[in-house]
């Protein structure tokens, strides 16, 4: 079929270009192959693994990456590494939107940078793809200078962004003389890269594969085994740490990084044709994490967490007195004190790092506060907070399309302001009923309402959010109902689902849902150790964190059925949009 050259939009409105090539007459349109081209390159770089596999009843896709080839933006740039990811998911949803193929019948191949990229979309958006082939995934680039990462980050901070120029030389990637050529000819291959996406690589790449138990698509990796571009370590990691039920590992021996384009890549190609069409002539295979809470690698962090140190180790020593430092600066630091008298997981403390105004008793309590305002938590707080703007504009933009009347209803609202704060008043819902189970919230809440001069259809209930009469008798029924950090304080499914089950049964259908998750957290054991939870009986914060995929599977045996999704640039939190099915 002919190649059709095309362009797509992305979360912020660049048009991203990209080649389509349909299924062969005969074949089925339905299902596909996308492909992501290495660092440096393009899509024309890469289309030629279409021909190597020689499926002719898949479509194939081939995007240029943002700042590549015939794709806009400075080459070799992007505005972060997790806008790189969150292009992938627009990728995504255009051709569900535009072509009608779903996630299920598709399967991604990427290699270097992209697989990167791909290994981090995976873990966190948890797309239900039918499975992935990554090659030579770029976990961890070899740098050969002394130092050279750290030297990077410190002249970042003093200039900003800036470009780096690749070593890397042809010769370097194949053994290959033609791949050579073509890649020494190509006016379009990008040689510089930005610091902030090189930084941002290192960055994310060590989180993915510490946690690639979150991924459970079946996954086929190769791995090259003369790679002079990337650390081969990262990539045994990752598969060893891979949750997936189906996987494969391949070594190739003497080969370069340009695994595809390697003499003798007929090694690569005929297991790779093999696992796709095992792939797509078996069922799709999903890994079922709703029991999560009782077995699983979380549920283990979770119980380590919980269990005390000895008062006396080098390790209970450390953290007893980082406790007595908090306790010290909370004379100080009107952050600190609001976490050691109402809890650091309370409204309360939400909503004081919502403002983000560093108070305290003095200069150095100021100080203390702008430091503990500004810590990776909080700063991903103050995002999640932002996406949640989104997502209501979002829902209720497509609640007016469909002329439905727009109820909202948030089942734990703490003080409120991060509701009310997101809307304005061109989408102002018809109906707003804000609830929280804390008596402080609600008073703090209804003196927000009433210092904004809101109208009397917003009000503020005290109720708890898991209690069954809850959900009954609500009039009129909500068509869009909010719950933002709630189920992360609690690591019963059961628990939660009884929450979810209430809001699927109010909200009327075609209504939507969001929900925030926290699939990652660096400070686990900060929080655990040192921070008090407003919860009764549970004087330290644990946390068991729930990937995409689990919680994302919660919300659809409730009814439910996720639609866009928003996360931080630290994978800490993520919002999600879901429509009543």
């Amino acid at each position: 079929m002919i190649e059709q050259e095309k362009f797509f939009k992305t979360a912020d409105n660049t048009e991203l270009f990209y080649r389509y090539r349909p299924a062969k007459k005969g074949g089925s349109n339905n299902k596909a192959i996308i492909l992501f081209h290495r660092g440096h390159e393009h899509s024309g770089r890469i289309m030629f693994v279409a021909d190597e596999i020689g499926f002719d009843d898949f479509a194939y896709f081939a995007w240029d990456a943002r700042g590549h080839g015939k794709s806009p933006g400075k080459r070799g740039d992007s505005p972060s590494f997790g806008t790189a990811v969150s292009d992938i998911q627009s990728f995504f949803q255009h051709i569900e939107q535009i072509y009608h193929i779903v996630p299920e019948n598709i399967c991604v191949i990427a290699q270097s940078i992209s697989a990167a990229l791909v290994s981090t979309w995976l873990h966190d958006y948890a797309p239900k793809i039918r499975c992935a082939i990554l090659a030579a995934p770029a976990f961890k680039v070899k740098l050969y200078v002394p130092f050279a990462r750290i030297g990077l980050t410190l002249w970042s901070k003093l200039r900003g962004n800036f470009f780096v120029n690749s070593y890397v030389k042809a010769k370097y990637l194949t053994h290959n003389q033609e791949s050579q050529e073509s890649f020494n000819r190509d006016p379009l291959i990008t040689r510089a890269i930005s610091v902030r996406m090189l930084l941002g690589l290192y960055k994310t790449a060590e989180r993915v594969v510490l946690d690639a138990q979150a991924i459970t698509t079946p996954i086929q990796l190769f791995i090259s085994g003369d790679d002079w571009v990337v650390d081969n370590k990262p990539q045994h990691d990752f598969y060893n740490h891979l949750g997936s039920y189906i996987k494969e590992r391949h070594i190739l021996d003497g080969f370069l990084h340009d695994t595809f384009g390697e003499e003798n890549n007929y090694l690569v190609f005929e297991p790779m044709k093999r696992f796709i069409r095992e792939r797509f002539d078996e069922p799709l295979q999903i890994v079922d994490r709703t029991c999560a809470h009782i077995f699983g690698t979380s549920r283990l962090e979770a119980d380590k967490l919980s269990t005390p140190l000895p008062p006396y180790s080098l390790e209970g020593l450390f953290w007893a007195s980082y406790r007595a430092l908090m306790k010290l600066g909370a004379r100080w630091s009107e952050g600190l004190r609001i976490g050691q008298v109402m809890g650091y997981d309370s409204g309360s403390m939400l909503d004081y790092v919502y403002r983000n105004q560093p108070q305290g008793t003095n200069a150095f309590g100021r100080l203390v506060d702008k430091h503990y305002l500004n810590a990776i938590g909080w700063r991903g707080i103050r995002q999640r907070k932002e996406n949640i703007a989104k997502a209501i504009r979002l829902a209720i933009c497509k609640l007016r399309e469909v002329d439905k009347a727009i109820h909202i209803l948030d089942i734990a609202s703490g003080h409120g302001r991060y509701v009310l704060d997101a809307l304005t008043a061109e989408n102002w819902p018809d109906s707003l009923r804000l609830r929280d189970y804390s008596p402080v919230n609600v008073m703090v809440g209804l003196t927000l309402i009433k210092e904004r001069g809101l109208p009397g259809t917003v009000t503020f209930n005290e109720i708890n959010a898991f209690e069954s009469t809850y959900y009954e008798d609500l009039n009129p029924r909500p068509t869009l109902g909010i719950v933002s950090g709630l189920y992360e304080l609690f690591t019963d499914n059961d628990l939660i689902m009884c929450s979810l089950n209430g809001l699927g049964s109010t909200i009327e259908q075609g209504g939507y849902l969001i929900y925030t998750g926290q699939p990652w957290h660096p400070q686990l054991e900060l929080i655990a150790r040192c921070l008090t939870s407003h919860k009764e009986g549970k004087p330290n914060w644990v946390m068991r964190r729930r990937s995409q995929q689990e919680i994302d599977q919660l919300v659809e045996k409730a009814g439910f059925r996720k639609i866009h999704q928003w996360i931080d640039e630290d994978g800490i939190f993520t919002v999600s949009l879901a429509i009543k099915k």
